[in-house]
């Protein structure tokens, strides 16, 4: 195994960016940072508290009320997120190696994070100089408008799952609409998302506009959730999380967009191209570590194709390059953190008496530090095992023979979530009507993950609340006042008007 790689010029501490100032935490409050191959700190952050979010708050306040960017003309605001968009695409290297070290992606699965984080700027500064507004009209009597106006300050949460690209998702359409930010990202990985001050200063975003305040979830994250002057927040992560943020937003009526967890079927029938269908159902599980919101995790075989199907999955799963996320050869690389390598070694054990073990099921071997998991698959799954109910989000797959499409669909629809699904059949009328009768909000057909920018993302069931991407997302960051005027004579009845009594 080659020796651990760690990159030039690593910060040793994380501040808060607020009001265009680098910032530590009032209390000086910190939390350690380490990297998922030595699991050693290698630096700290500002761990964020309430009095850190207020500030956070009142400096994004303070830009969308006194500032110029919400009243800025498309045009002009999409110059700077095009300026973003060239400054991410020119430290798309630094960038990826920094991403990779901090989470564990493999390097060559890093790389295409920048390019697609600049794309999502480069997408809604098109979107909002191309926009425009409804009206309507009723010849002679009335023309009604809509006036589509930014909302506020809204709190961003992310994930740690290519955490730069899932953050460029939220603060592309929320900024482009006029918002003003407070980015608080996963505490596990803090390390991409600190670039991000730089790039905005430099493409020439106005102080204020963006503020990112580091930390824990009940602290930072509660806090930004519970303010009172954050009309809004999108949250990417975890159904439960998720739940509580709801519960917590309900005192102030904020807009919420949520994308949640999934456990997302793939579904192969015997009539797929088996080959294509292998290839997609491999990468769908295990690229990005397997720790990927629309993994398609569970996996759904028609009998008649079931060993065949099992035997060369497994073989292909066996072969997969396990090892340091800086090797330009390895495809799953360390998962992030102690805690969740745990956790996922947990599903590992307790899928040893819920399915047939046929790759995988421990630690590779010759890796005996890091956070590192053999590609696992599970054949035979019970519909009620833990492993096939259960978000896992590591490189664990189940596998479960059908028979029928109606028992396809029951098998595909039987779990809480509903975020992706996969179908592999040359069956046209087959294909669209399982499309869509399966509980899920975005289907692939004979295809893996490649997402259009203008389709809704998002989930049913379990796996969020609301849809972002293309104009959906400019719905969330704004709102639309309706405008109604009367160009005919104004009948109205005249109560009071009546002389008799």
């Amino acid at each position: 195994m080659s020796e651990h790689y760690i990159p030039q010029d690593l910060p040793t501490r994380i501040q808060h960016y607020i009001d265009g100032e680098f910032v530590d935490s009032v209390n000086g409050a910190t939390f350690d940072v380490l990297d998922p191959v030595s699991n050693t700190n290698y630096a700290t952050a500002a761990a964020g508290q309430k009095e850190d979010i207020d500030l956070a708050v009142a400096a994004a306040t303070r830009a969308f009320t006194d500032g110029p960017w919400p009243r800025m003309k498309p045009r002009e605001r999409a110059r700077i997120l095009n300026k973003i968009a060239d400054a991410v695409e020119a430290a798309e290297a630094r960038l990826a190696e920094l991403e990779s070290f901090d989470s564990g992606l493999p390097i060559t699965q890093a790389r295409g994070q920048a390019l697609r984080a600049a794309e999502n700027f480069r997408f809604f500064a098109d979107l909002i100089v191309a926009q425009f507004d409804d009206a309507m009209k009723v010849p002679g009597s009335q023309i009604n408008y809509v006036n589509r106006k930014p909302i506020g300050v809204a709190g961003l949460i992310t994930p740690w799952n290519t955490p730069f690209m899932l953050e460029s998702w939220k603060l592309a359409p929320s900024i482009a609409s006029g918002c003003t930010v407070v980015l608080k990202p996963a505490e596990f990985t803090p390390l991409s998302a600190s670039l991000w001050a730089g790039i905005f200063e430099e493409a020439g975003l106005p102080k204020g506009v963006f503020n990112l305040v580091n930390g824990l979830g009940e602290e930072a994250g509660d806090a930004l959730v519970k303010h009172p002057d954050v009309p809004l927040i999108s949250f990417t992560g975890e159904t439960t999380t998720g739940q509580t943020i709801f519960r917590n937003a309900a005192t102030n009526l904020k807009g919420l967009s949520m994308e949640l967890g999934g456990k997302s079927p793939c579904v192969i029938f015997a009539d797929a191209d088996l080959d294509a269908a292998i290839d997609s159902a491999l990468f769908g599980v295990f690229s990005l570590n397997g720790e990927r919101c629309t993994a398609g995790s569970r996996i759904l075989v028609e009998r008649s194709i079931y060993d065949e199907f099992c035997e060369k999955y497994a073989a292909r799963a066996k072969n997969i390059v396990v090892g340091d996320p800086h090797d330009p050869a390895t495809e799953v690389g360390a998962l992030v953190h102690p805690e969740h390598y745990n956790k996922v070694m947990s599903y590992v054990d307790i899928g040893k008496s819920e399915g047939r073990l046929l790759a995988g099921g421990g630690r590779p071997e010759g890796l005996d530090h890091g956070n590192y998991v053999a590609p696992t698959v599970f054949a035979d799954v019970k519909p009620d095992a833990r492993i096939f109910q259960e978000e896992i989000f590591g490189p664990v797959v189940a596998i479960t023979p059908f028979d029928t499409d109606e028992e396809a669909l029951e098998l595909a629809n039987g779990v809480k979530y509903g975020l992706a699904a996969y179908i592999w059949t040359q069956n046209l009328t087959r294909a669209h009507n399982f499309a869509q009768s399966v509980e899920a909000g975005m289907v692939w057909l004979n295809s893996h993950n490649v997402r259009d920018l203008r389709t809704p993302f998002g989930g049913v069931k379990a796996s969020g609340l609301g849809h972002e991407g293309g104009f959906r997302s400019i719905d969330f960051y704004t709102d639309q006042q309706a405008v109604h005027i009367t160009l005919g004579t104004v009948h109205t009845p005249k109560f009071g008007a009546s002389t008799t009594h």
